[in-house]
């Protein structure tokens, strides 16, 4: 008989219910997370509550449960080493190292490694932790510039002349008060284009692109309001995207296998999934960030259309013998539904009424995120409903119907995945190109 593989997953939001459905096909699965998903919680053997990053209790949980591997959902548990404590214990883990994981934990050090190896897209930076030298160096510069902390923030902290910030004057207040909060900061010239989703499956050495995807960072329809998580997204069924020439698709292909190339020489092998945040420029795609993990939303777009088996791809990561990783050529919609008042003040503990017989009904999946399992919403993106199928537009119709029946104080982005809302991103990449 087979020994059925014991899977750790550490994390409970809509990211992870994709990964635990995809996960649970081959494995036993075992569940680590702060609040029970409901969605997570039906197809898992086991279920742990505690915080993500008290890398302890999580470490507790694997080795009573006598877990095989494990899978790490969200940042800031690599954060906080949690791959490496897990590996010390024996318990081979799909996810980067704490000091491999700086590629998003930590954005100077992101930066410095693209200065370091000459790696293409990368963008006009500088650190300060000096005020006056800060302030010296955007007058001088002269042009926009954006304004990140080094850390973690959810990507809620970044502030961008032009949108957050009025002018280079107000980016002189923010990027003080930060060196004041924190120490340092990151000041870095303005891309205009058009951003784009780019996640790979790496071993260290070899690179395995996933389907691109876009995301909708802002919260409300017209791409307006404040940035969020991300209110949805959608991938196409030639896993390109209709504004990005395939040049720049193997370009931007080019800078994340050179970031890992990178990563390997410097003694820091970067294992796991790698997510270039891109911004189509009007010369390449430059990065905006690395992330350490699937995106959330992106990996709604990606799982379900993953023919090869997830826990076999997360053997060969372990192992370091990546082959393969096949898609399904359909295109895919993800319509996050949030909280009224999401993101800057959303209401809490109030349920919603999800008629999922119907959602399936419409051909539509639906992922648990912030929401317990009695369907009371926790305060972020309660849940997303994903259309799949062989075009863009059929798609989208799937994921707006089966939102139709999520009821309550909720709200979501009906133009996510939209034929306007694209459009709108080719005119706008054909602006910037002067085509």
């Amino acid at each position: 008989m087979v020994k059925i593989m014991r899977v750790l997953l550490v994390g409970g939001g809509g990211r992870e219910n994709a990964i635990a459905e995809a996960l649970s096909t081959d494995a036993e699965l075992y569940v680590v997370a702060k609040h029970k998903n409901p969605g997570i919680k039906r197809i898992t053997k086991e279920y742990g509550l505690t915080k993500e990053t008290d890398v302890q209790k999580v470490l507790d949980f694997a080795l009573k449960w006598n877990v095989d591997m494990a899978f790490i959902g969200p940042e800031s548990p690599l954060e906080k080493g949690i791959v490496d404590v897990l590996e010390e214990n024996g318990i081979p883990t799909v996810g980067p190292s704490k000091e491999a994981a700086q590629l998003e934990t930590n954005k100077a050090f992101a930066r410095q490694i693209m200065e370091k190896y000459k790696i293409p897209g990368r963008k006009l930076f500088k650190v300060f932790d000096d005020v006056a030298e800060m302030k010296t160096w955007i007058d001088e510069f002269g042009k926009p510039v954006v304004v990140k902390p080094l850390g973690l923030t959810g990507g809620k902290g970044v502030k961008v002349v032009g949108y957050q910030l009025k002018d280079n004057e107000e980016a002189k207040e923010y990027a003080k008060a930060l060196i004041e909060k924190d120490g340092k900061v990151l000041v870095e010239e303005r891309t205009d284009g058009v951003e784009f989703t780019f996640q790979v499956f790496t071993d260290g050495k070899k690179v395995i692109p996933m389907p691109l995807a876009q995301d909708y960072p802002h919260a409300y329809e017209g791409d307006v309001g404040p940035i969020t998580g991300g209110m949805g997204s959608y991938s196409c069924e030639d896993h390109l995207l209709p504004f990005i020439p395939r040049e720049d698709y193997h370009k931007a292909l080019e800078t994340l296998k050179k970031t890992v190339k990178a990563m390997y020489k410097e003694g820091t092998p970067y294992k796991g999934i790698l997510y270039g945040q891109f911004m189509l420029a009007n010369d390449e795609p430059k990065i905006i960030e690395f992330n350490a993990r699937f995106g959330d939303p992106e990996a709604m777009n990606v799982l379900p259309i993953l023919r090869t088996s997830l826990v076999e791809i997360g053997e060969s990561i372990i192992d370091g013998d990546l082959k393969t990783a096949k898609f399904e050529k359909k295109a895919t919609v993800v319509k996050y539904v949030a909280p009224k008042g999401y993101p800057t003040d959303p209401i809490k503990g109030v349920k919603v009424q999800i008629s999922e017989d119907k959602i399936k009904k419409e051909g539509a999946k639906i992922y648990y995120a912030s929401i317990d399992e009695d369907f009371t919403m926790l305060g972020s993106r309660a849940l997303a409903i994903v259309g799949i199928s062989d075009s863009l537009e059929e798609a989208e119709k799937i994921a707006s119907a089966g939102i139709k029946h999520v009821k309550g104080e909720i709200f979501y982005r009906a133009d996510v995945g939209t034929k306007e809302s694209i459009v709108k991103r080719i005119e706008l990449m054909k602006a910037i190109r002067g085509e």
